[in-house]
């Protein structure tokens, strides 16, 4: 998608509408789980990032370590996330094109 080509979705609100929409359908369909103490904890999130699941091994649990589990649970839940994140900016370069747009979600050198 060149800079033509967002310029006509622009001047046409329904295109837009109906971008948006596809839009929102693929982020909704995103899910990622992410895990942490080598599988011991995981999460599942899904692309709006609500938490949709939670697994905990029986060790964590015997080991009362409320602490180590709250670590365990974060560190899941930030591993979803960024998984998360990289599959919503690869959606957005797929719909934008091979070059997406310029400056748009990438991050300076």
């Amino acid at each position: 998608m060149d800079l033509g080509d967002i310029m006509k979705m622009l001047k046409d609100p329904q295109a837009l509408q109906r971008q948006a929409a596809e839009m929102q359908s693929k982020v909704a369909s995103i899910s990622a789980k992410g895990s942490a103490g080598g599988g011991m904890v995981s999460v599942t999130l899904n692309g709006a990032m609500d938490l949709i699941a939670i697994e905990i091994s029986p060790e964590v649990m015997v080991a009362a370590e409320t602490g180590i589990l709250q670590d365990l649970i974060r560190a899941a839940h930030n591993d979803a996330s960024e998984k998360i994140k990289q599959a919503m900016q690869s959606e957005v370069a797929r719909s934008m094109g091979a070059g997406g747009i310029p400056g748009f979600g990438q991050t300076g050198a």
